[in-house]
């Protein structure tokens, strides 16, 4: 059994938090409503500022795709800590929407947005760190980025 807290567990992950990701358009990206976190849509945004871009199953293959899904799980978890200071914070992952920008034809949505379905099981552990979830596809996101995450996270009382 695992007794680290989540910000020891995401220290052991050996993963570097990219800067945190300000807004494109008219809205926040972070609100706490009661006793629940609302993280807006995130993107694959890299440690060196850059945004990952391309349709999943054109421009990226799917591991391309799940490493922008995993990418995009850090910059949400930046935001976090941006703003809360900790991990420590959040008791679990109530529910990820996970966007998929790809062709009509593709199937894989749920394996590209476990990229970040399974860094935060690795921050929160598997009890915690997975929650409800949907996988869809879309035929275009902002800026052309090949995934967008939100997730609503449910605070430690």
């Amino acid at each position: 059994m695992n007794n680290l807290t989540p910000d020891e567990n995401f220290a052991q992950i050996g993963l570097s938090l990219p800067p945190t990701p300000q807004p494109i358009g008219v809205y926040i990206t972070f609100l706490i409503v009661g006793q629940f976190l609302y993280v807006s849509g995130h993107g694959p945004i890299q440690n060196d500022g850059t945004l990952t871009k391309g349709k999943v199953g054109q421009d990226l293959d799917l591991d391309e795709g799940k490493l922008a899904a995993q990418q995009t799980g850090l910059n949400i978890l930046s935001t976090i800590r941006a703003n809360m200071g900790t991990f420590n914070k959040i008791k679990r992952v109530v529910k990820t929407l996970g966007m998929v920008n790809c062709l009509p034809d593709f199937e894989k949505h749920p394996y590209v947005i476990n990229g970040c379905s399974e860094l935060f099981a690795k921050v929160w552990g598997t009890d915690n760190g997975i929650g409800v979830r949907s996988a869809v596809g879309f035929n275009s996101l902002p800026n052309n980025k090949p995934v967008e995450i939100e997730v609503i996270f449910e605070l430690e009382s």
